[in-house]
């Protein structure tokens, strides 16, 4: 693979309220710093992409509003030298944003959306003509208000959109957002027969089976990842699925064993922030891919992008280039057995 990644879907400025204390019902957190960056699929993985490798040709596909935020996300990407000439700006809607509430103290978060032009962004907005890249990656599902929508032919558009990219010789890839409600499978399972690869969470994962994954003390069991992984190629996913979770990483190829990573052995003190961390492994899953790496060594890369991620409080601050990506893996390490 030589021609590159593109990246289509959720483009997302986000708002990152660092807070003093959880949100609970009735009392008072305290905002004590407000941060800007990007956020949303598209947005997340082409930035950390681009950090991984700068050589790499990176293409952003969405939409954003006519308005600052639409300039700062454009300008962002462009810096770092992804190609931004697939974002198209929308003259009815705004830029999407998200209010994200992050709890100093836990590093938990909690995330208030407004779609924005994410809810225009459709596949007319693609020029299948010119799109020239080794792999196509789309995000998030159940969040593309066009995209989830019905198609006579193909059940959704996007389903459609994932065929007609097939069609060009070009991988795809794409990734969901949880949505516990009776629409999710609906939505979702049309597209698998046309994704070469899922990149997931265990949650998902666990929503599109109807599989549960943890038991009721909360902890993830192995063989029911297995039997997910296998209900997934069964609905139609072509190539590889990978799994991630706060525990670790999944890889499997169809037709092939399932590789188990745990994730790095992050002391707690170096957490600064969980947002962004699933696109980040996702960037390493996809870098992976198109790298052609072994199994067990993507989902080194993907884990060491996600906790690179972890060490700071936005989304694509903390990716570095590949090399220094993988001595951090080296000098952080992973749980022993």
């Amino acid at each position: 693979m030589n021609k590159g990644i593109a990246l289509a879907g959720n483009l997302i400025v986000d708002k990152i309220n660092l807070l003093d204390s959880s949100l609970s019902e009735g009392e008072l957190s305290n905002i004590k710093e407000t941060l800007v960056s990007i956020g949303g699929c598209a947005g997340n993985t082409a930035a950390d992409l681009a950090k991984i490798d700068p050589s790499i040709n990176i293409a952003v596909i969405g939409r954003v509003g006519d308005d600052p935020n639409g300039e700062y996300i454009k300008t962002a990407l462009s810096e770092l030298g992804v190609d931004v000439e697939g974002i198209v700006t929308s003259s009815e809607k705004s830029t999407s944003f998200t209010e994200v509430m992050s709890d100093m103290t836990e590093s938990e978060r909690t995330f208030l959306k407004s779609n924005g032009a994410n809810a225009e962004f459709s596949i007319d907005d693609i020029d299948f003509s010119n799109l020239n890249v080794d792999i196509f990656h789309i995000g998030y599902t159940l969040s593309l208000d066009k995209f989830d929508a019905e198609d006579a032919e193909y059940t959704t558009v996007m389903a459609k959109t994932l065929a007609k990219v097939s069609e060009l010789g070009i991988k795809t890839a794409m990734d969901i957002v949880n949505e516990d409600t009776p629409r999710f499978v609906e939505v979702i399972t049309p597209s698998l027969k046309y994704c070469d690869y899922l990149i997931i969470n265990e949650v998902e994962a666990s929503l599109i089976t109807g599989i549960p994954v943890r038991d009721e003390e909360g902890n993830i069991s192995q063989n029911a990842i297995k039997t997910v992984i296998s209900a997934l190629f069964e609905m139609g996913v072509r190539e590889v699925i990978s799994i991630h979770s706060k525990e670790g990483g999944w890889y499997s190829q169809k037709g092939s064993g399932i590789y188990y990573q745990p994730s790095l052995n992050l002391p707690q003190d170096m957490i600064k922030g969980r947002v962004g961390a699933g696109d980040a492994y996702c960037a390493g899953m996809l870098y992976s891919l198109y790298s052609e790496f072994d199994p067990e060594y993507s989902l080194r890369v993907s884990l060491s992008a996600a906790g690179c991620c972890l060490t700071e409080i936005n989304s694509i601050d903390g990716l570095r280039v590949f090399d220094k990506m993988m001595e951090f893996e080296s000098e952080i390490g992973y749980p022993e057995e």
